[in-house]
C-alpha cells in the first residue's frame, strides 16, 4: 500500500491539490514518486514505458525486484549525466513467489527493500508510527488505518498544509485505488 500527498507547490505557493503522484507501472507494480514536478512525471513515464516495452519484447512482466533494479540503474546513470532526475520514490508490487515487496529509492540511486517507508517532511513524523504499528500480516483495512494515523499526525504537527492523500494498494488481485484520506475522512 502506497500513499502520497496530492499537493503541488512552487516556492511558497500551492499550485494544485489533486496531483497524482502514484503511477501504475504494470498490472501488479506501482510507484509513488516525489521531487520536482517535471522530473517526477518524465521519470515515472519513462520507467513505466520501458517496463511495458520489456513485457512486449520478452512476453512477461518484470517482477518488483527486477523493476526496482532497473529503476535504480536508470537513476544511477542519469545521476552521472548532465541531466539527473531529482526524485525520491517508493516502488511496490506483488510477486507470485515472494508476495508483496516494497523498495525505497532516493535521488542518489540508493535502493533497499523495506517493510515500510516514507519520504519527505511527513516521513519524519510517519516512520515512528509505522514502526510501532506495522505487522507483516496486516489486513488491507488495518494498513489503511495506520496510514490514516500517519496523516492525522502530519495534519497535526507539520507546518505545511497537505490536505489530500491518495492511497493505492497492490496485491495478488492487482491494483486498487482506495478512498482519498483528508481531514473530513479522519473524523
Amino acid at each position: 500500500m502506497i500513499a502520497a500527498d496530492q499537493s503541488t507547490s512552487h516556492s511558497i505557493m500551492v499550485m494544485k491539490d489533486d496531483e497524482q503522484k502514484i503511477y501504475k507501472i504494470s498490472d501488479k507494480l506501482i510507484m509513488g514518486i516525489i521531487g520536482d514536478l517535471g522530473d517526477t512525471t518524465q521519470f515515472a513515464e519513462y520507467i513505466a514505458k520501458n517496463i511495458q516495452l520489456y513485457k512486449m519484447r520478452n512476453g512477461y512482466e518484470l517482477g518488483p525486484t527486477a523493476a526496482a533494479n532497473f529503476t535504480r540503474r536508470n537513476l544511477a546513470e542519469y545521476l552521472r549525466s548532465s541531466t539527473p532526475y531529482f526524485v525520491n520514490l517508493l516502488m511496490g508490487g506483488y510477486d507470485k513467489e515472494n508476495g508483496p515487496e516494497l523498495y525505497f529509492m532516493d535521488y542518489l540511486a540508493s535502493s533497499v527493500k523495506v517493510p515500510f517507508a516514507a519520504h519527505g517532511f511527513g516521513g519524519y513524523l510517519s516512520l515512528s508510527i509505522m514502526d510501532r504499528y506495522h505487522k507483516k500480516d496486516a489486513t488491507e483495512e488495518e494498513a489503511y488505518e495506520i496510514l490514516k494515523h500517519c496523516v492525522r499526525e502530519v495534519h497535526k504537527r507539520l507546518f505545511v498544509s497537505l490536505p489530500n492523500f491518495q492511497v493505492t494498494v497492490v496485491n495478488r488481485d492487482g491494483i486498487k485505488v482506495l478512498p482519498v484520506i483528508n481531514s473530513s475522512s479522519l473524523n
